[in-house]
């Protein structure tokens, strides 16, 4: 994947993370939360590798 596929993608689980740990929160659904958070670091690193594409080129 590109740069902006991996930014576009992370910011999307970032995003879907935080709405399943604030639903999982507000229902007492503890798996649900914790599906979250894991998402929403999945989103980080997917962020992070499109900024290290971004860097050093997207043949990495």
């Amino acid at each position: 994947m590109g740069e902006l596929t991996d930014k576009i993608k992370g910011n999307v689980d970032e995003a879907v993370g935080k709405t399943k740990q604030a639903i999982g929160g507000h229902q007492g659904d503890a798996d649900l939360h914790d599906e979250g958070v894991a998402q929403q670091g999945k989103g980080k690193a997917e962020q992070f590798v499109g900024k290290v594409k971004g860097a050093l080129g997207d043949d990495i």
